[in-house]
């Protein structure tokens, strides 16, 4: 937890905020590539062996390649995963949401690499390979590479951060969510224990930001909403009882206290430390001596 504590610091501000929708559009292009030409999808597949060959833009790509089918399903699975997702963003922070996602695609990436390595070094193979060997038979599995099961780590996620919300299966039978998270758990599971090489790279290598982001930080009890609600009722507490404010507007006088998600800046034309509130930051008059 210190280790991704400090790494927010340093690199928090770039978290990308929205990074369901972003995931979804990126969907988009990938349905509106494959209606004009669906061969061409396989050129953006995560396939090490064409990576290594200097198709690198395949490293970025993949995330590009949709779920086969595109119906009225499709789009509410999609719209379900974009609400489970914000939900997730805003409990947590778009820095640990973001740090999620990635550690899964990273993961997703390192898995295809080394399901590349095993099949060519012969530990490992598939009857794709018997027939076209390790670059043609691995090309015709790559598409399996994708983030459908980071999608399912998502909801995974949420289930265990809001195990107690109640859903609609099928518009009508009212479950909460830990126990469809259950369910997942043991699909997954037995897809991964019965399921080809292939499959068990996929599934393993997509899902184990899953595992290792709840290790690390202790299953996010401390990103709870409860926690996260505890947390800010401190901090306004703690302001009110020492009655001491770090900002305050030269204009309206309005506080951090008065608005705590109100921003503060200094003005460089005024002559003085004179400092604003964001309402008044480009309207006041400038103090000159």
């Amino acid at each position: 937890m210190n280790f991704i504590n400090k790494l927010e610091r340093k690199i928090g501000k770039y978290a990308i905020q929205n990074l369901s929708l972003c995931l979804i559009i990126c969907y988009g292009f990938g349905y509106a590539i494959n209606f004009v030409n669906a061969d061409f999808i396989n050129f953006l597949t995560l396939n090490p062996a064409r990576i290594l060959h200097g198709e690198i833009w395949r490293i970025f790509t993949w995330v590009l390649v949709p779920p086969d089918s595109f119906d009225l399903f499709t789009l509410i699975m999609l719209y379900f995963y974009y609400s489970i997702g914000t939900s997730l963003e805003r409990t947590w922070g778009t820095f640990y949401y973001n740090l999620y996602i990635f550690s899964g695609m990273l993961f997703t990436l390192i898995g295809s690499f080394v399901l590349y390595a095993c099949m060519s070094a012969g530990l490992t193979g598939t009857e794709y390979i018997a027939y076209f060997g390790v670059e043609m038979g691995f090309m015709a599995v790559s598409r399996l590479f994708s983030t459908y099961y980071i999608n399912m780590s998502i909801f995974l996620a949420f289930a265990a951060t809001f195990p107690e919300v109640q859903v609609l299966l099928m518009f009508i039978i009212p479950l909460k969510v830990k126990w469809l998270g259950i369910v997942d758990g043991v699909l997954l599971a037995y897809s991964f224990l019965f399921g080809g090489v292939v499959t068990k790279f996929v599934i393993g290598s997509s899902l184990l930001s899953f595992g290792v982001f709840f290790l690390l930080t202790r299953n996010l009890s401390h990103l709870s909403p409860k926690q996260i609600k505890r947390r800010t009722n401190y901090k306004r507490q703690v302001k009110q009882a020492t009655g001491i404010t770090k900002h305050k507007c030269a204009i309206c006088g309005r506080t951090e206290q008065d608005s705590p998600d109100l921003e503060f800046r200094f003005c460089s034309k005024c002559e003085g430390n004179y400092e604003y509130c964001q309402e008044h930051l480009f309207t006041h008059t400038h103090v000159k001596r």
